[in-house]
């Protein structure tokens, strides 16, 4: 028989009501308060992509950029979004906190998109249409930084949103209970749903209205989302779960290097039993604890061929500099002296730089989806049937239906069969699924570059390769195979990421998974700006790979390039998975089960 309930057992010991009380489990929380969190990640998905895919149309079309140039802007403006996660997330944990987090970047994105669909109404602000009679003139100065202006509000607005929408829905549960640990879970399920809910009403009713009806209608339907959003958001404010500042497991990083660079000249004790760690009486009254690690000297990594493994150790005892007491020290200043755990649990993100590193080539061949084979898209046939003409970013729905289908044949067919040969009841391991997106990427280049090949081909012997705006009588479903493949990829490689992220950071700094992952997702799209530039610059004017006319182009040899590339970075990241070791296992070899109940407070 189950005891009633008591007053006391409805008050949530670690949350509070918006007025600071101790938040009540029937008044606060739950998926009311989730719902009108979820839909602020649909419409700023809707907003996002909903730019970003049509873009590089925009600015060649409109703003009369070239090739390069447009490509390069969205890929900025996609890796300074993501970007700028990382500084959400900093200023959420350590000054803000996730409520006023959202409310504050959901408004500078909206500011953002309206300077932005006000670019588009006010003529002065573009360039004038090309005609017969005066050519294609390229945007002012002026006419670009009003344009960056917007872009880049929108996408500082979208990097602070992003960065806390997830973490302020899950804070909406306790997962102390078992009822809402499991509503924890759906959350997240739901939270990947809306994700590709907002993704295709971009690539599909957005992107048509803006071709169709105009880009003051499209970005203004953005701009009322974000803002329509943003007002059912606030409503909820009574309603919601608030937590405590945690700090950002940035500054800890930061805070362990400065201590072991100011320490660098002396000698490390012989006993690890005497560096720093704190006692119980320094964590009496303290309510935030976190799991006592080991000490450990060098990283593992097992790197060898099928007979042969060759233990390479890398020394990290530089950083346990920052665990020495001295007696100036203040152990209150972790700038000063940090804690054995806080020093190992930097180790552990440390330990997972080489495999975050050897992903981000993956998001650099994504980068492509949403520049050059929308630019392709351009040139070729389009119709469905006698009158209807797709919009070229409007291909992106088989990207985006690529991902979704991909997920349940994974849990269907995948999983099932590679539970049977690894014994692994998760199927494939997260480092296996990044393995498997990497490859993926591979073939996606490879079909890229030969259907460019066939659309060349097509172009010159239809006579058509010296007219730039001319339509090519290709059909455009030739470019389903790349858009098709790289979903796949993206299934496989974005879940395994924020698995591997969430498994491995130490439990101390679960926050920074997520801005690990979106940094891979940053980098990737820099790359492709860099990349591009190299390419454009050291090909030149007599045989260019990406002039504004791509008739007159090898843009089959910059994906054959990626695919290059892609091989070489795929060789690296089996080296780096190869010998990586998951941290249940090692630290399971190190004993760390029989410490499993012994934590230490969170200073």
């Amino acid at each position: 028989m189950s005891l009633p309930e008591t007053n006391e057992s409805k008050i949530l010991s670690d949350a509070w009501d918006y007025k600071g009380r101790p938040a009540e489990k029937s008044k606060t929380g739950g998926w009311t308060s989730a719902a009108m969190i979820l839909e602020v990640e649909l419409w700023e998905r809707l907003t996002t992509l909903g730019i970003a895919v049509n873009l590089v149309t925009y600015l060649t079309g409109t703003m009369h950029l070239g090739n390069a140039a447009s490509a390069n802007t969205v890929t900025n403006f996609l890796g300074t979004s993501f970007m700028l996660c990382l500084l959400g997330g900093f200023v959420a944990d350590t000054f803000l906190g996730r409520y006023l987090t959202i409310a504050i970047f959901a408004t500078i994105q909206a500011t953002g998109v309206t300077l932005l669909t006000i670019s588009t109404i006010v003529p002065t602000l573009r360039p004038p249409p090309c005609t017969a009679q005066s050519p294609c003139t390229v945007a002012s100065s002026i006419q670009l930084t009003v344009l960056y202006l917007a872009l880049y509000l929108t996408a500082l607005g979208t990097g602070g949103l992003k960065s806390s929408v997830s973490g302020f829905g899950s804070d909406q549960f306790d997962d102390s209970t078992p009822k809402e640990q499991a509503q924890m879970s759906n959350f997240f399920n739901w939270f990947f749903f809306f994700i590709n809910i907002g993704s295709l009403a971009a690539v599909t009713v957005l992107v048509y209205i803006q071709d169709n009806l105009g880009r003051r209608w499209g970005y203004g339907i953005c701009a009322t989302a974000i803002v329509f959003g943003l007002v059912i958001f606030l409503s909820g404010t009574r309603k919601y779960r608030f937590k405590n500042l945690v700090g950002s497991p940035l500054t800890q990083i930061a805070q362990v290097m400065f201590a072991a660079w100011r320490k660098r000249h002396l000698e490390l004790p012989s006993d690890p039993s005497l560096l720093y760690e704190l006692n119980e009486m320094e964590c009496e009254g303290k309510k935030s604890m976190k799991q006592k690690l080991p000490h450990s000297t060098k990283f593992r990594y097992s790197i060898g061929g099928y007979h042969l493994s060759v233990p390479v150790p890398v020394s990290v005892s530089f950083l346990d500099r920052a665990a020495i007491k001295r007696n100036e020290d203040d152990p209150k200043n972790r700038w000063q002296l940090s804690t054995l755990t806080d020093v190992e649990e930097v180790k552990m993100v440390i330990r997972m730089l080489p495999i975050w590193a050897t992903t981000i080539m993956f998001w650099t061949v994504y980068a492509q989806m949403t520049t050059f084979s929308v630019s392709q898209a351009t040139t070729m046939d389009r119709h469905i049937g006698k009158s209807f003409q797709i919009p070229p970013a409007t291909l992106t729905v088989f990207f985006v239906g690529s991902i979704l289908l991909t997920v349940p044949i994974y849990d269907r067919i995948i999983a099932p069969i590679a539970r049977k040969f690894t014994h692994n009841p998760q199927g494939l391991t997260p480092l296996q699924r990044i393995f498997m997106g990497l490859v993926l990427s591979i073939v996606a280049m490879i079909a890229a570059s030969l259907t460019e090949r066939k659309r060349l081909t097509v172009a010159q012997s239809s006579g058509l390769a010296d007219k730039p705006g001319a339509e090519i009588p290709l059909s455009v479903f030739w470019l389903i195979p790349q858009f098709l493949l790289v979903g796949s990829g993206e299934a496989f490689t974005y879940i395994g990421q924020l698995a591997f992220f969430l498994r491995e950071c130490p439990k101390g700094m679960k926050t920074m998974s997520t801005g690990l992952f979106l940094s891979t997702l940053s980098l990737g799209f820099f790359f492709s700006s860099i990349l591009v530039s190299i390419v454009h610059q050291v090909t030149g004017d007599r045989r260019p790979w990406l002039p504004d006319n791509l008739n007159k182009g090898r843009l089959y040899d910059f994906y054959w390039l990626l695919a290059a590339l892609s091989v070489v970075n795929l060789g690296l990241y089996l080296i780096c998975a190869k010998g990586y070791v998951y941290n249940d296992t090692r630290l399971a070899e190190a004993g760390v089960e029989l410490m499993e109940n012994e934590s230490i407070c969170h200073a």
